[in-house]
């Protein structure tokens, strides 16, 4: 019996942890369907999240206009293929934004 609730308890923690765990960029790029679209080093459908990078370095306020594009979609930056809108809370987007403009 003890050891059954040690088991759930330790379980429960574990399943507590995991949306800690998925704030960091590449925990949450891998959780979402960004995956769907981009990779980080090549073009797939969207371009590489290193291009995206390359494209934003330096220009000001970058981060909170990436996040922006995440949470609400986009088109016409990358060529006709419309971004769709995200299913991301604010917090989550601007995770996404920071960890893609760290790619190099």
């Amino acid at each position: 019996m003890k050891n059954m609730l040690l088991a759930l308890l330790a379980s429960a923690a574990a399943l507590s942890l995991q949306p800690a765990l998925a704030q960091d960029g590449p925990g949450l790029f891998n959780s979402k369907p960004c995956v769907g679209c981009h990779m980080i080093d090549s073009k797939l459908v969207g371009p590489a999240l290193k291009e995206v990078a390359a494209k934003n370095a330096g220009v000001k306020d970058a981060a909170t206009t990436l996040a922006s594009h995440i949470k609400n979609g986009t088109q016409g930056n990358w060529g006709p293929v419309p971004m769709p809108p995200n299913q991301v809370t604010d917090d989550e987007a601007k995770v996404l934004a920071d960890w893609v403009l760290t790619l190099k």
